[in-house]
């Protein structure tokens, strides 16, 4: 098999996927504005250019046998042409299209009985009806945001004057005990994997993932009630592809999808050590049509974002990497970013553990050596 993959998107993500997809036949071509970006020096071929316009889209996946996505927001024009032209897009444009709007994905909920905090869409501030959802309520614009950017809380009457002027959903402020996720993967032959349930703990500034722990420890109603979600959402999706379903467990234990990406996905960067087959891995499989890997836990596993430093900006340097590599069981990703910014993800570091209390141990040693700085050379 001589199987040519393209990519659209260059990032992190693409990285860590190439570095799979280098132990199967093949070739790869991967798409992005960036001329730096951390896929450039991995794939076969590495084309600059605007994964958002539809001309570059089409002109892009012409040579591919089949095309992957390592992120959401790629021309959904492009996509349609490639598979008008016999091209296999994985996903295909209707999921590009409704992970890309909120709106789309709340209503895509609500019609399929998948359980999600109470909504209502406008199109401005003059559609904001306090007496459907009160204060304090969750703003999110239909398009456009990823990492925490595109969400915000209106928490009382002052914060009202702040409301963003756009199409957005107006979600009910969840009462949010623990925030949890799950991978499934779907392969072309419909059969699907289900990774263990993880629990991620985020960065009350920069509203982004700083831990994550598999398996969850849930109660085990819990448990199969969010698998049983999952596995619901992936039945209604309906494409082949790799989806991350992030949920947030109420104070009253009732279970409510926030929100889902069709790609691989921050939250399961451990299952690389954790599990036989990593999410990188199992979107290979799925883009060659090749059979699903096993997903269990080979150990308790957590994960560390590296995270650019508030305040720092520059050419980019890890920091504490000797006195990482001294402890067992730790593994580095450093994703070969150029600059570093705050709050941008420059790697993550994953640590096993056969017990608890030595996960917690090592997370937190993680935490105190690494750090990113300024390269001063």
């Amino acid at each position: 098999m001589k199987l040519k993959t393209g990519i659209l998107g260059g990032g992190q993500l693409g990285r860590m996927f190439l570095q799979a997809a280098a132990n199967y036949p093949g070739t790869t071509k991967v798409l992005d504005p960036e001329p730096r970006a951390p896929c450039a020096a991995l794939c076969d071929e590495f084309v600059v250019g605007d994964f958002g316009d539809a001309d570059t889209v089409a002109a892009f996946g012409a040579d591919c046998d089949v095309i992957g996505c390592e992120i959401e927001h790629v021309s959904v024009t492009g996509v349609q042409r490639l598979e008008a032209a016999g091209k296999k897009v994985i996903p295909d444009s209707r999921v590009l299209a409704l992970i890309q709007d909120k709106g789309m994905q709340k209503r895509f909920y609500a019609e399929h009985d998948i359980p999600s905090a109470p909504f209502y869409l406008i199109d401005g501030r003059a559609d904001l009806d306090l007496k459907k959802i009160p204060l304090p309520f969750v703003q999110k614009t239909r398009g456009g945001g990823y990492d925490g950017r595109g969400v915000q809380v209106i928490s009382d009457e002052t914060a009202l004057s702040g409301l963003w002027e756009m199409p957005s959903v107006i979600e009910a402020l969840c009462p949010i005990a623990r925030e949890i996720a799950a991978l499934v993967v779907i392969a072309q032959d419909g059969s699907k994997a289900l990774y263990p349930l993880v629990e991620m703990v985020f960065d009350p500034l920069l509203h982004l993932v700083d831990v994550v722990k598999m398996p969850a420890v849930l109660d085990s109603s819990v448990a199969e009630k969010a698998k049983n979600i999952v596995l619901r959402l992936a039945d209604a999706l309906a494409s082949p592809g790799v989806y991350a379903v992030e949920l947030f467990l109420t104070r009253e234990r009732a279970l409510w999808v926030n929100e889902t990406a069709c790609r691989v996905h921050n939250s399961a960067h451990l299952t690389i050590e954790a599990c036989p087959c990593s999410q990188f891995d199992q979107m290979w499989r799925v883009l060659a049509g090749m059979p699903l890997g096993a997903t269990r836990n080979r150990a308790l596993a957590g994960m560390v974002n590296l995270l650019g430093a508030d305040g720092v900006r520059g050419p980019a340097a890890m920091r504490g990497l000797p006195d990482l590599l001294a402890q067992e069981n730790v593994f580095v990703h450093w994703y070969g970013k150029q600059e570093t910014r705050p709050g941008r993800k420059m790697g993550h570091v994953t640590v096993l553990a056969q017990d608890a209390a030595t996960l917690s141990a090592r997370i937190d040693q993680v935490k105190r050596y690494l750090g990113v700085g300024v390269d001063a050379d």
